[in-house]
């Protein structure tokens, strides 16, 4: 009994910081002036119970960041379109940053807290870093974009060159037996020797690239919800949350019409 009461203090005190924490940010002219000792006042414990169950400022932020964003978290990874993994990538996309933004307008000194912690980068977190693989992975489900006019013109013309020089071999092989019959009777050339290779090492290099530009897009779509943005255009700037949630709406179509176009 006495063990399950501790049990249930600990749970009580713990929500207790974690509430505190939240308001005292949500409060303050600057998350850097909040401090444990105003913390541990405002929940009703002792600043050794902080240092204890946190660690140090940086833990107790980031647990009160992650009980926060949990639920968001919980919508990206189970829930249902449009943030959930079941949803259009061309969808899911604009909804993960709009929902993140809503977040960080929501607890924007709480976030700025957290990215300035420890190294003062944001890059380095685990939030960060999971916000990052889900858009990245997102991105790299959109259909791959269609070739310009001109490069399908150059891309039929190599074609068509390279099989007008194949045609009399391929007459050749076929004549002399040399050609594979497939599994639905369908007769073609066995293919020559190298090609499979090129084609395959062409393939891996445009995955390759298309990785590349898939994980520097998220960089740069996550830096339009970056905390220290979002207190400036809220805080100094005085925009309303409704038009940087537009103007990132905006911002978000361009790039990802501008990927299809390309």
């Amino acid at each position: 009994m006495a063990e399950r009461k501790a049990r249930a203090d600990a749970l009580r005190n713990r929500e207790a910081v974690l509430t505190a924490a939240d308001e005292l940010f949500a409060r303050s002219a600057s998350p850097r002036s909040v401090s444990m000792d105003d913390i541990a006042a405002a929940a009703g414990v002792g600043k050794g119970t902080l240092f204890r169950r946190f660690g140090d400022r940086t833990g107790l932020i980031r647990e009160v960041f992650e009980a926060r964003i949990e639920p968001l978290r919980h919508a990206v990874e189970e829930g249902p379109a449009p943030l959930g993994p079941s949803a259009a990538p061309r969808d899911r996309v604009p909804a993960l940053l709009d929902a993140l933004l809503r977040f960080k307008l929501d607890h924007r000194h709480l976030s700025l807290a957290l990215e300035e912690a420890g190294s003062g980068s944001p890059y380095g977190g685990a939030s960060y870093a999971w916000w990052h693989n889900v858009l990245r992975e997102t991105l790299q489900r959109l259909p791959h974009p269609p070739e310009g006019a001109e490069g399908m013109e150059g891309a039929k013309a190599a074609e068509g060159a390279e099989n007008a020089g194949r045609a009399g071999a391929d007459e050749a092989d076929v004549e002399s037996g040399s050609a594979e019959k497939h599994a639905d009777g369908c007769t073609s050339p066995a293919p020559r020797a190298g090609a499979t290779d090129r084609a395959g090492a062409t393939d891996r290099s445009e995955g390759l690239d298309r990785a590349a530009d898939c994980d520097f897009t998220a960089h740069a779509l996550l830096a339009a919800t970056r905390a220290d943005l979002v207190e400036y255009l809220a805080d100094q700037e005085g925009m309303m949350p409704h038009r940087i949630r537009a103007q990132l709406a905006t911002y978000v179509s361009r790039v990802l019409s501008e990927d299809q176009a390309t």
